[in-house]
């Protein structure tokens, strides 16, 4: 009798771009599961990410990483949550971010 496993993989560890999750043997991640939502502040692309400075329904600013997803400053996006890091270095972006939160899936809210 064989035993089969499946591994499901997304986007951020799949593609490993970024490198976001090797991170986690140093823990500085928190994992996390809830929908959230913000308003778009500003929005970057790279590679086959859109990074997102999104301001929450308390007024705070925050940022998020995903798959690459068409927003504009202004819109409103619903994201399913994956993971928080600290002191987060994108080398593409050339920056550090304090904390951003690793997201699997982002959309445009009507």
């Amino acid at each position: 009798m064989a035993l089969l496993m499946t591994v499901s993989f997304g986007p951020l560890q799949a593609a490993g771009a970024e490198k976001a999750p090797a991170d986690a043997a140093h823990g500085n991640i928190a994992q996390i599961g809830t929908p959230s939502e913000g308003k778009v502040i500003s929005t970057k692309d790279a590679s086959i990410y859109t990074y997102m400075e999104l301001e929450g329904a308390n007024g705070k600013r925050f940022w998020i990483a995903g798959p690459t997803t068409k927003v504009k400053v202004g819109d409103k996006v619903r994201f399913a949550e994956s993971m928080v890091m600290e002191k987060f270095t994108s080398k593409t972006l050339n920056r550090t971010f304090d904390r951003i939160v690793f997201v699997s899936s982002a959309s445009v809210v009507k």
